[in-house]
């Protein structure tokens, strides 16, 4: 897999104060899914795969893979859990999804897999590398575990951070580094605004490069703008 990253500064100051205002307020993490969502619905190309025969297959949906903290006896973990059509599904929806997963984890089907399935079978050598292998190519396993990734390591500390999410068997990964407070010109003006770092990074092999400038700048543009978003 031929894997080529991205890496962007976005002002989501206006998201921050839209996300605040709200009752209850609304997940930044939410907010980046619902962004990456609808903009990979426009460019279904950026999260297609291939099958077993070697078929380019695209998504007519888009299903989320993210990260969500939760607590265990040893301490916060992040957990992943599936978002299902995330692309038509509004903000509070997707932000009371979230939460909900977080507070009872194992409601989630991930959530039952980290405390039953997955301690012993990380302790069976190889065996999760050959699941990966196994469901990159299963028209059924990508069904069940997603078409784009979005995750975070900004869960566990504060400020700006840039990062490279490890490679999955999805073909666009979206990584969220943090958000910090820095001085940005707007119109011309010196103004500290609130600054989140993202890592794009997409399989070369199947998406070229103009396609995916087109879908980070279309990304870009509704975290800056999310009353944009359904």
């Amino acid at each position: 897999m031929a894997v080529v990253h991205g890496i962007l500064q976005i002002d989501v100051t206006a998201a921050k104060h839209a996300l605040e205002a709200t009752d209850p307020p609304g997940s930044m993490t939410a907010l980046v899914v619902s962004a990456v969502a609808t903009t990979a619905a426009r460019h279904p190309s950026v999260h297609a795969y291939r099958d077993w025969r070697g078929k380019v297959v695209t998504h007519s949906y888009v299903d989320v893979a993210t990260m969500v903290e939760v607590q265990r006896p040893d301490g916060p973990v992040p957990m992943a859990h599936l978002i299902r059509d995330a692309d038509v599904r509004d903000l509070a929806d997707l932000s009371a999804e979230l939460r909900a997963v977080k507070a009872r984890p194992t409601e989630s089907r991930s959530g039952h897999l980290l405390a039953t399935t997955i301690p012993w079978a990380s302790r069976v050598p190889g065996l999760m590398g050959v699941f990966y292998r196994v469901i990159a190519k299963s028209v059924r396993a990508r069904q069940m575990s997603g078409t784009v990734s979005v995750t975070s390591i900004g869960m566990f500390g504060s400020g700006g951070g840039i990062g490279i999410a490890i490679p999955t068997i999805h073909t666009l990964n979206v990584l969220v580094g943090g958000i910090s407070a820095r001085p940005v010109v707007v119109a011309g003006s010196i103004e500290v605004r609130d600054i989140m770092d993202l890592t794009i990074s997409v399989n070369h092999d199947l998406v070229d490069g103009a396609p995916a400038a087109r879908f980070t700048a279309d990304l870009q543009r509704l975290l800056e703008s999310p009353d944009q978003l359904p």
